[in-house]
This record gives structure tokens, sequence and C-alpha cells, in this order.
């Protein structure tokens, strides 16, 4: 029977908690950044030039529709090569991840506006009001509304998915982990507590988004 000691974990708690420190700071690069880009995309899938929607679907669709592990892997291998640009671990992982994100951000995003009745902007045109004072007055304060419960849902799930940039050596919990799992010869303390930390980190987030959920739709 297998005997478990998990004090060799005290030993390498500050490699750990190194791990943890770039873990959600990749998080939140990516979140913001990713916000950005789903702006950006949910825009041109909106827009009324085919130029623009068309690309804007298309890398959305491109994004979404390939897993985040291969997007990794070409941004760091095949994106150099193409550009011609030498990219480090942390800026291929940063790019693959932003852009995955940002897919999903934008079709948040999209679904929100789309989902503001139509009559209101039609009313805010015989008004006198312009397309850019509609969507800044009128449906972007309630489509935000609709929008944050699933924004706050997809950023859980952006900080689960940057466990994968372990792959290209980037230093956060997985692969510190898998450092001191290599280090100590007992991977099973070391995968345990890797998964206590990311509930640690993830519980309170997913208790607030209920929170969220439930106050917003109480309005």
């Amino acid at each position: 029977m297998y005997s478990w000691d998990f004090s060799i974990i005290w030993d390498y708690r500050w490699l750990l908690l190194q791990g943890v420190g770039v873990t959600i700071a990749f998080t939140i690069a990516t979140v913001v950044l990713g916000l950005l880009i789903g702006l950006i995309a949910a825009s041109g899938s909106l827009s009324r030039y085919s130029v623009f929607r068309v690309s804007a679907l298309t890398f959305i669709e491109i994004f979404r529709c390939t897993p985040l592990l291969v997007q990794l892997i070409w941004a760091y291998y095949a994106l150099p090569i193409i550009s011609g640009i030498e990219l480090s671990p942390v800026s291929a992982a940063l790019i693959a991840l932003s852009c995955y994100g940002g897919s999903f951000y934008a079709e948040i995003i999209r679904g929100g506006i789309v989902s503001i009745d139509v009559g209101q902007s039609e009313a805010s045109s015989a008004l006198g009001m312009m397309p850019y004072q509609t969507m800044r007055r009128i449906v972007l304060p309630q489509a935000i509304r609709r929008m944050v419960p699933a924004l706050m849902n997809q950023a859980i799930i952006q900080l689960k998915n940057t466990s994968l940039v372990s792959i290209l050596a980037v230093p956060d919990l997985v692969y510190e982990g898998q450092m001191v799992a290599h280090d100590s010869f007992r991977p099973l303390e070391v995968y345990t507590t890797i998964a206590i930390l990311y509930f640690i980190i993830l519980f309170p987030l997913t208790i607030l988004v209920r929170r969220g959920e439930k106050k917003l739709g109480a309005r």
C-alpha cells in the first residue's frame, strides 16, 4: 500500500508558490488581452462591411474549432517561421491563449449585443442618435449586464487553460510541479497539491460568479 508523505511539499513551497504567481499573472494578462481581441472581433462580426465580417468570423471559428494545445505548439514552432520573428515560450503562450480566449469572448460579446431588442436601436435612430451613441448609451449598458456571468465563467476556464503552457516550459504551477515531482520522486503528493492549489484559487471565483448571476437575475 502506498505511503503518502506530504512533508516533502514544504521543502519546495516557494517554487510552487512562484508557479502560482506565474499562473495568476498569465490568467490576468490573457483575460485582458482576450477581452480586447474579443471586442474587436465581435465588432467586426457585426460590421455591415463583408470584408470585416468575414475576417472576424474566420478568426473566431479557427480559434474556437482547433485545440488550444495545437495552437500553443503552432504559435511556438510555426509562427516564428512564418513571421520571421523569434518568440520566447512566454510570448508564444501569451499570443495563443489570448487569441483562443478572444474567440470565445467575441461570441459572448456578440451574443450579448444581438440579444437586445432591435426596436430600441430603431427608436434611438428615430430620435436622431448616431449609431455609436446608440451602442454606447442604449445597447451596451443592457448587453454588458447579460454578458458578465458568461465572461466571468470564461475567465475561470482561461485560468484552467493556463495549465497547458507548461508544454512550452513556461514556469507556471504545473511546470514547477513537474520539476518538483522529478526531483522529489513523489509525483502523487505533488500533483495532489497542485490540484488543491487550483481548487483554492478557483472555488472562490466560482462562488463569486454564482452570486453575481443571482444579483443580476434579481434586477
